[in-house]
């Protein structure tokens, strides 16, 4: 009871925390005069400003993807399959992501320490990856886009037999798949 409370109020809280602060305009000014200074040279060049700042945009955004992937664990502490606070920041990134990108699929692949039974880790896993699926979609992710699977413990970051690896095989994996 007290497990499904703590998650209810924490699904409840990244809820709430999903708004997104204002974005300041100080930056778009100084890059539109410098597109529209350079405008001259790149049309002598036989481009265009709007070509410069597309491919700009586009740089950007594949920057933001490269930054997104990079961090696309949530972890758990032993015996836990409710979403941390601490991983708030990397489930938000990845629902507004998926949701300003629709056609983006992502499976949540849930994983336990080797602690506990194969059918008990299998069934934490599980949990582990639709709480964090259940996150993404507080966020603003579309359930569609989502799938969930448990591996248990059969997929261990660590093989080592201490607390330090375990903690990080207590994980779920947010994966993109090739588009």
């Amino acid at each position: 009871m007290k497990k499904l409370i703590l998650s209810v109020l924490l699904l409840n809280l990244l809820a709430a925390c999903s708004s997104n602060p204002p974005k300041e305009e100080v930056a778009e000014p100084a890059t539109t005069s410098a597109a529209t200074t350079e405008a001259p040279a790149a049309d002598a060049q036989g481009a265009t400003a709007t070509d410069a700042q597309a491919a700009a945009d586009a740089q950007a955004a594949a920057d933001a993807q490269a930054a997104l992937m990079e961090k696309n664990s949530v972890y758990f502490p032993f015996d836990v399959d409710a979403v941390q606070d601490a991983d708030r920041e990397t489930i938000m990134n990845h629902a507004e992501y998926l949701a300003s990108h629709p056609d983006a699929k992502v499976r949540v692949e849930g994983n336990a320490d080797e602690r506990g039974s194969s059918e008990y880790n299998l069934g934490l896993g599980q949990r582990r990856a639709k709480n964090t699926k259940r996150a993404l979609v507080l966020g603003g992710a579309s359930d569609s886009q989502i799938e969930t699977v448990s591996y248990g413990e059969e997929k261990p970051r660590c093989s080592e037999h201490n607390e330090a690896c375990w903690a990080q095989n207590r994980r779920a994996d947010i994966n993109y798949s090739a588009q």
